[in-house]
């Protein structure tokens, strides 16, 4: 989230809901170094793993695959004055809120958790 209570989402290349930056772990890597991994892959934003806050683990239906679930490690970091951009399998990024995901079609784990009324 920033400043102004928006939070960061990326809609991955192929596909049509917006979700939050991250992705599978590889082989030996714990929630947070993939999330570290990721946001630089995606977004071009360097963030040390011991700077990421853990939210919890949440559940829910998956964006690009209908009838599966998604559970993911969510995390909250301070990115400071970095600017993300659109790297790696990104095709767009946008900070959004509450309001504007009534008009964007935002993936279940970010509307039912991420996104306050």
């Amino acid at each position: 989230m920033d400043a102004d209570g928006r939070l960061l989402l990326v809609r991955k290349a192929g596909t049509t809901a917006f979700m939050q930056p991250g992705g599978k772990p590889e082989p030996g890597e714990s929630a947070g170094e993939t999330l570290s991994r990721e946001l630089a892959e995606e977004l071009g934003i360097r963030v040390d793993p011991d700077d990421l806050r853990g939210l919890g683990r949440f559940t829910a239906g998956a964006a690009n695959e209908p009838g599966f679930l998604v559970v993911a490690d969510v995390f909250d970091v301070d990115i400071g004055s970095q600017r993300p951009v659109v790297g790696a399998e990104i095709a767009e990024l946008r900070w959004v809120t509450r309001a504007d995901a009534d008009d964007v079609e935002v993936a279940p784990l970010a509307r039912e958790y991420f996104l306050p009324d």
